[in-house]
């Protein structure tokens, strides 16, 4: 195992935190480097320490910031001022139009996951380690929610089952290899579903992650 990921926590609510902390940490890829209350604090621990990523409750009080934005708020203004640090934001929000406000200048180094993968160490875990590597993960049941709604922009048939299979774990932030092993799947076949899936949607086939999930936040976006 490499070096520990060094993250900063944020979230009002101590026991959540603590929480959030011990979890992290107990699986030995964490090191928690410092846990906050509010965004002001969020912001002058990642100034201080120089994190490898931020994980941060949408909502939280305090400051000049949007209420009910704050996370968001924060995760900007992160970013801005230190393009290499991952932010990761925990939402009650399924809706998909908070996802879009976090993703809305870019998604590279983002991640929108529902506050119950706090629970789901494997996904949360995951989300860190994308975000760490510029990468972004948007919550799969957000997808999901969404997909049900939407028609493919092409034309009007719908996307195949299998294809929706393959959105869904691309939104995961997972290469053509974790898809083809999650789905249970070959690589070439993970291929084809994402280059048809890509041609559905009108939208140019890309390698990068981030651009994956730029590429489905475009076709679920409103």
């Amino acid at each position: 195992m490499g070096e520990a990921i060094r993250a900063v926590l944020a979230d009002d609510h101590y026991l959540v935190r603590e929480g959030a902390r011990q979890l992290l940490e107990t699986s030995g890829e964490v090191t928690v480097v410092s846990a906050v209350g509010d965004a002001d604090e969020l912001l002058d621990a990642v100034r201080r320490l120089r994190p490898d990523v931020v994980v941060t409750d949408i909502r939280m009080p305090g400051g000049a910031w949007r209420q009910g934005f704050e996370g968001i708020d924060a995760a900007h203004a992160v970013r801005a001022g230190h393009p290499g640090v991952g932010v990761v934001v925990l939402s009650q929000y399924g809706d998909a139009l908070f996802a879009l406000e976090l993703f809305k200048h870019g998604t590279e180094g983002f991640a929108y996951l529902l506050k119950d993968r706090v629970g789901d160490l494997d996904e949360l875990l995951g989300a860190i380690r994308a975000v760490a590597s510029g990468g972004s993960v948007i919550d799969p049941k957000v997808v999901e929610g969404l997909m049900a709604r939407h028609h493919v922009r092409g034309g009007p048939e719908s996307l195949t089952p299998r294809e929706r299979d393959v959105l869904r774990e691309m939104a995961r932030g997972r290469s053509n290899g974790a898809i083809a092993r999650a789905l249970h799947l070959s690589v070439s076949s993970v291929e084809k579903n994402v280059n048809s899936i890509f041609a559905k949607l009108g939208l140019e086939n890309s390698g990068d992650v981030h651009r994956r999930v730029a590429a489905v936040l475009a076709y679920l976006k409103p």
